[in-house]
């Protein structure tokens, strides 16, 4: 039986074999990431805009703002909505139609990342307390499905949200009547920069970064969010328990990467870099 042929037929056995040499079947180890690569200010419609490689996985982050009435009873906050499409030409698993299942849990799940890390403070979108706010619609969109889709679009949108401008309002709360001021740009404030960093278990051992090949495979997967070296979220799912141990080397994995991210695109805003890759 050639490689191939084994490969299809007995996928987790396959996998086994290489795990067990402490390398996968594309070249990396175990704990190995696949590069990562970010692109500022590329889409010149939108507000503010990022795009994120992680290997072949590539997701866009469009952000638009808009003016609205806040909630009664938060006056003085604004809305961030983030989200997220898997677009079907992402990966053959997805059809054309309604936003499916995964997408809806990814978009729920960052809005409950930006939330916990408390990267952006909901308030500094206030223009007139109890009369106007913004509203940031941040559309992510998967364009390449090659496993991680979360972690990608987690630096996509707070990536996209560095780089907002946002005009100057004047609102007069008398008359009601707002002045919109496009020459005088601000930046939104972004505190901190919450990175996510996925891992699955294959045949009993763990792998990060998985590839979209990998997660078919997996039997478990977590999924870590820190900011400012705090865990801001985690999530797990699947059949087996991972134990204390294997989940203390996840969480310094996560450490270690968010560490390697907020240096990457802090020197990215620095040295005003529209683009640049990380190998690692």
């Amino acid at each position: 039986m050639d490689l191939k042929t084994f490969k299809l037929l007995h996928p987790v056995k396959y996998y086994k074999d290489y795990l067990e040499k402490n390398i996968r079947p594309d070249g990396r180890e175990l704990e190995e990431l696949r590069p990562l690569a970010i692109s500022f200010d590329v889409i010149n419609t939108a507000d503010g805009s990022a795009i994120v490689k992680i290997g072949n996985t590539t997701v866009v982050c469009g952000i638009k703002a808009e003016l609205a009435a806040p909630k009664a009873l938060e006056p003085n906050v604004g809305y961030l909505v983030p989200n997220i499409e898997i677009s079907p030409v992402s990966s053959p698993a997805y059809r054309p139609g309604p936003p499916c299942d995964e997408a809806q849990v990814y978009s729920q799940s960052l809005a409950d990342v930006i939330s916990n890390s408390r990267c952006v403070n909901l308030q500094d979108l206030c223009i007139t307390p109890g009369k106007l706010v913004w509203v940031l619609y941040c559309d992510l969109v998967c364009l390449d499905h090659d496993g991680c889709i979360f972690d990608a679009a987690v630096i996509a949108l707070v990536a996209a949200l560095h780089t907002i401008k946002l005009p100057k309002i004047t609102h007069n709360s008398d008359t009601d009547e707002t002045d919109v001021n496009m020459s005088v740009l601000t930046s939104l404030p972004v505190h901190g920069l919450p990175v996510t960093t996925s891992f699955v278990v294959i045949a009993g051992r763990t792998v990060t970064d998985p590839t979209a090949e990998e997660e078919r495979l997996a039997s478990t997967s977590l999924t870590v969010t820190m900011s400012d070296g705090r865990m801001s979220f985690i999530n797990q799912s699947g059949g087996d328990q991972m134990d204390a141990e294997m989940l203390k080397k996840c969480t310094e994995s996560a450490m270690k990467r968010e560490r390697s991210v907020k240096k990457m695109v802090n020197r990215m805003i620095e040295k005003g870099s529209k683009e640049v890759t990380m190998i690692k």
